[in-house]
This record gives structure tokens, sequence and C-alpha cells, in this order.
């Protein structure tokens, strides 16, 4: 198997990220700290997002999918990085709304890649100026705190952009799309939500940060898919788009995908981070479009496929 199948594919091995206090789980070589998570000694970051031609929307959630069943079984956990040039991704509740095929296909018909994930959340529109963050974790027996990996999230999202704000603050922001607890605000306005998939053995969190473009523009695509796929006395996000901004909005500032990454890699390497090849972890090409096949079949009620 070829480690990096496509451009824009690195692996950095992380050693630790944060100086707090540790409780360690010396059985698995891996760290867990007490009040928030720490990452695992021995994590590696997956970065694709240089990888931005346009793709099956599902890619990466099949990968992810596949490589966490590879670290329940005891391989290396990773942070993914990636993007998407256009997608919207629902929640599995908004793919049920009575009018969420034909608001797809409006959305098909603008050049959007849709698909319904298997993560918590709701609707979100990517684009190249939305990086999305995974972290893949071993899921320890008996785990069923969720908010400590939310909570990591949080804390790498923070810490990254230090260099820029000291004012990312985490709580639901009402009107915004893909609504939360850990939504993550600046002056107001939500430019993060994370989300997350639990299997057996292993659990992705996962994030999207709106760094730069207009944050109103893509809530208002969320709140069109919204007009469209609802009806009364149905049970969905009512977005209002002004409550959306990217960092570079927020912040006022020439905030770029470049320099966001620059800070979350600075980060890690203030930490000791280098970067070398990593191990040969990746599933072959075909898994992962079976993947893909399995969960379009499996969560989605009606599929584009079929029209």
């Amino acid at each position: 198997m070829v480690l990096c199948p496509e451009p824009g594919v690195q692996f950095v091995y992380k050693s630790t990220i944060y100086a707090i206090i540790l409780d360690m789980n010396t059985d698995e070589g891996e760290a867990w700290m007490t009040g928030n998570l720490q990452f695992p000694s021995h994590m590696v970051i997956l970065d694709r997002s240089m990888y931005t031609h346009y793709h099956e929307a599902l890619y990466a959630f099949a990968l992810e999918e596949l490589l966490c069943r590879k670290i329940g079984q005891g391989a290396v956990p990773l942070v993914h990085i990636w993007r998407h040039p256009r997608a919207f991704v629902m929640g599995l509740r908004d793919s049920r709304l009575p009018g969420a095929l034909e608001a797809r296909l409006q959305l098909s018909n603008e050049g959007y890649s849709t698909a319904v994930r298997n993560s918590g959340g709701a609707a979100v529109p990517l684009d190249l100026g939305v990086v999305n963050i995974s972290l893949l974790l071993p899921k320890r027996e008996g785990m069923m705190d969720y908010r400590k990996e939310f909570e990591l999230m949080y804390a790498l999202v923070r810490e990254s952009m230090l260099s820029l704000t000291a004012g990312v603050e985490k709580g639901e922001i009402a009107g915004s799309f893909c609504p939360g607890e850990f939504d993550l605000s600046l002056g107001g306005r939500k430019f993060c939500g994370i989300a997350q998939r639990r299997q057996q053995h292993a659990l992705s969190v996962q994030a999207f940060v709106i760094v730069e473009g207009s944050g109103g523009a893509r809530g208002e695509t969320a709140r069109r898919f919204y007009e469209r796929a609802g009806a009364a006395g149905e049970d969905y996000p009512h977005v209002i788009p002004g409550t959306m901004g990217s960092v570079a909005e927020c912040l006022g500032k020439a905030v770029t995908v470049d320099s966001f990454l620059s800070g979350l890699y600075g980060l890690l390497r203030s930490q000791g981070v280098s970067e070398a090849a990593g191990p040969d972890i990746l599933p072959d090409e075909d898994e992962i479009q079976e993947m893909i096949k399995l969960l379009k079949a499996r969560y989605e009620k009606d599929s584009l496929d079929d029209r």
C-alpha cells in the first residue's frame, strides 16, 4: 500500500502538547489528563488539507471510520486535518426532514457534494476556507464521559489560536448552524462546531473551523436548506446567518487557512513535535469506496444516486 495516495498528505509524530498534570494509563501507553484530556504520546497527524480537488463528501468520514477500526485494534491514534472544496454535510435528523431530498437536489444543482455523516450534529456547509480537524482516539473500556474528548478539541483549537486571540469562548450560539454546547465563538459569533462519532473501541472527535470568507454566507446556505427541507412542526435548527463568522471576520484580521494551520503546527513544534514519515496505516482506496457505499446504505433514507 502507498502511504500517501494523494497529494498533500503528511504524517507528523507528536510527543507532548500541554503542560498539565496527567493521569497516566501506562498499560495502554496513553496519557489522560484530569479535567481535560492529553493526547497519547505516540499520536501522529495525517494532514490532507492540501488535498483540495472536488471529491465525494463522505470520503473523509469513510476514511476515519476505517482508521478508527484500526486504532481500536491497536494502531496509532491520529489527528486528521482535511478540507473540501464545496460540500454540504447533513446530520441524520436533517436527512429525515420531509423536504430533505429536494433540498439536497437543489444543493447538488448548485455544485455541492452532499452527504449524511455518521457523527452527531446538524448540517454544515464546507469549502476551502473551512478547516476540518478530527481526533481519532482509542476508547478505554468503560469510558462513558464524552465531554473529555470535546474538551480536548476545544483546548486544541483555543491553544492553536493564542497568537491571534485569547478570546475563544465555548457555549451554544443560538441561531447558528449545527448548534451545540461546544460551539466555539469570537465576539458572540460562532466559527467552530464539534461533533463526535464513537465506535466500540475507538472514537472520532470532529471539528469544523471557519477560517476565511463569510460566515454569514455559509449560514445563508444552511438557512435555505432548512427552509426547503423543513415543515411546520418539525424540529430543526432555525439558522440566523449573522450568528456565524469566520475567524478572519470576527478578528478583523487577514487570517488565512495557511496562517491558522501555521498556528496549529507551531503549537505542536513548540512541544517538541518533529515531522517524519509515519506508519503504513492508510486503508486501500477500494476499502474507502466500499465504506462510502456502506455509509450511504446505512444512513441515507433516500439517495440522490436513485434520482
